[in-house]
């Protein structure tokens, strides 16, 4: 595990997948941990997609490319390339690590490579993706994560989540793919306004995400702390999803940035391209609230 630290801030991150295994300040969580294996995609990278693609199937340039179906009771590939990659450090100091890895293989037709900073300061935890094209063609494609928020040491139910989110994404609740385009949010997807946890059930894509001051703001409280996720406004959309059954937790809440939509190889929503040679940069972050 490698670890950075500011003050009293401190993470660690697994080489393996680049995941975030844990963030506190003082001894207190705002992220959820985990021990071995990361549970739930818990602290994973999604590059060089997010969430799902349908049959693992999409097509660039007229020639149809079959991904590696890594969710096989859906029959759909999942959640990119890189979840279980060795990533390599490239540089490692006192409250900085950056790594990096190659994206090729598993039915992906374009090489890319994709590195990731986390880094600790007064203000929190910032984290810096970025994707250069080193193939030889032009390519799409989208970039997540999937931590699991903490308001502090508060419980998930007793906590409030409010989303600058303002259209929700229908999907077929069996394949988790969408069958329809993205719609405004209300009843029980509007949280535009912050809204209780308790008998919240969310495994939803959320799109629209409207910055404020520059950044998209997704924001957790509770009665004993908060977490704001903000994000670079590239991101989007925002996945949340609400198990019952996080290790050592029960209910957790993932509050997932993506640049893009499930199954958007298909449906070409909000994908990033890149050119040969070109890059990308987005960055998102956690800041503890009083």
């Amino acid at each position: 595990m490698l670890e950075i630290a500011h003050g009293a801030s401190r993470a660690v991150i697994a080489p393996e997948g680049a995941n975030l295994k844990s963030y506190e300040v003082g001894d207190v969580p705002y992220a959820e941990t985990y021990e071995d294996e990361p549970p739930m995609g818990c602290g994973a990278v999604l590059v060089p997609w997010p969430n799902r693609t349908a049959g693992g199937k999409w097509v660039l340039d007229g020639e149809e490319q079959q991904l590696e179906i890594g969710e096989p009771a859906r029959g759909n590939a999942i959640h990119g390339l890189v979840r279980h990659a060795l990533w390599h450090v490239v540089e490692h100091t006192g409250s900085l690590l950056s790594l990096e890895t190659p994206v090729a293989g598993f039915g992906w037709p374009v090489p890319l490579r994709t590195t990731i900073t986390y880094a600790l300061d007064e203000n929190g935890l910032t984290v810096s993706h970025g994707v250069t094209n080193v193939g030889q063609k032009r390519t799409p494609f989208g970039v997540g994560t999937h931590p699991y928020p903490r308001a502090g040491a508060s419980l998930t139910d007793e906590t409030s989540l409010s989303l600058a989110a303002t259209t929700v994404l229908p999907v077929d609740p069996e394949t988790m793919i969408p069958n329809g385009p993205a719609v405004p949010v209300s009843g029980d997807y509007d949280f535009r306004v912050a809204r209780l946890l308790d008998g919240v059930k969310l495994d939803t894509a959320f799109g629209g995400c409207e910055p404020v001051d520059g950044l998209v703001r997704h924001v957790l409280k509770g009665p004993a702390g908060g977490v704001e996720l903000w994000a670079d406004p590239d991101f989007g959309w925002v996945q949340v999803y609400t198990p019952d059954n996080f290790p050592g937790r029960g209910r957790a809440v993932a509050v997932e940035p993506m640049t893009c939509p499930p199954d958007a190889l298909n449906s070409g929503v909000d994908l990033l391209w890149l050119e040969p040679g070109e890059s990308w940069a987005g960055r998102w972050g956690l800041r503890p609230l009083s």
